[in-house]
């Protein structure tokens, strides 16, 4: 990378500050530029980059790396970086920016990932809302153990609060239907429950023997028994309906 491109990402990287800065370098007749985006996540500890603007960037040059801080603290990949990486199917550099002790803001250490095939783990994966989140964990498990890929839906974190019924206006189209009476649970299963809100905004997977594999926000993903408030708060129980069952 030319330094002035890299001076460019540490400068962008400390204007932003205390919140992630995200940008794009892309190639345009051969020599590269460091293209600033706008950090469209409301806290301070991940990026959302604007769909549109990538694609304005897009049609600039050739996109070669994904860019965002790390405000104070490593510039190491975490889990949900390596996972966004993968989907990005493009490499990332991370800045790491610090304030210190007498106030200044500078960039440090920075790190470079590309796609390698990682998949985060089912259980104990970290909470990254939108990247590693409870719907995750749902596509994840039928991908692992199914073998079936199913829809993604955009989501902004709070979807909840601002009253959209994502999972209840969504379910069929990403291929599932509500168990009737009598339907007892089956492995594989979509538990949607609905947590302190007026929506339904949660899911988990019954993986059989009464218990069901969920990501909580803020949580580590677990297993966990599938009873007392998980099952109060059930809104709808959702079965995939593949090819054969039409």
């Amino acid at each position: 990378m030319r330094k002035v491109t890299l001076n460019a990402i540490r400068d962008h990287a400390i204007r932003a500050y205390p919140h992630e800065c995200c940008g794009l370098v892309v190639a345009i007749d051969d020599r590269e530029r460091y293209v600033e985006c706008t950090n469209a996540a409301s806290g301070t500890d991940h990026f959302i980059l604007p769909a549109e603007e990538y694609a304005a960037i897009e049609s600039m040059g050739e996109i070669v790396m994904v860019v965002h801080s790390h405000p104070d603290a490593s510039s190491d990949p975490s889990e949900a970086d390596r996972v966004a990486c993968e989907a990005s199917g493009l490499p990332w550099m991370i800045v790491e920016v610090r304030r210190d002790d007498g106030g200044t803001v500078a960039a440090h250490g920075v790190s470079n990932i590309a796609p390698a095939g990682f998949s985060a783990p089912l259980i104990g994966r970290s909470f990254a809302h939108g990247v590693l989140d409870c719907y995750t964990l749902v596509r994840d498990w039928y991908r692992v153990e199914r073998n079936v890929v199913l829809r993604d839906f955009k989501r902004c974190d709070g979807w909840w609060n601002e009253g959209a019924d994502l999972y209840m206006n969504n379910y069929r189209a990403a291929g599932f239907r509500p168990l009737v009476e009598g339907e007892s649970h089956a492995v594989g299963d979509v538990i949607l429950m609905q947590i302190r809100s007026d929506v339904a905004n949660h899911a988990g997977i019954y993986i059989g023997d009464g218990l069901m594999l969920h990501h909580r926000y803020g949580r580590l993903s677990n297993r966990e028994i599938y009873g007392g408030y998980w099952l109060e708060n059930t809104r709808t129980v959702l079965r995939y309906v593949d090819d054969r069952e039409g």
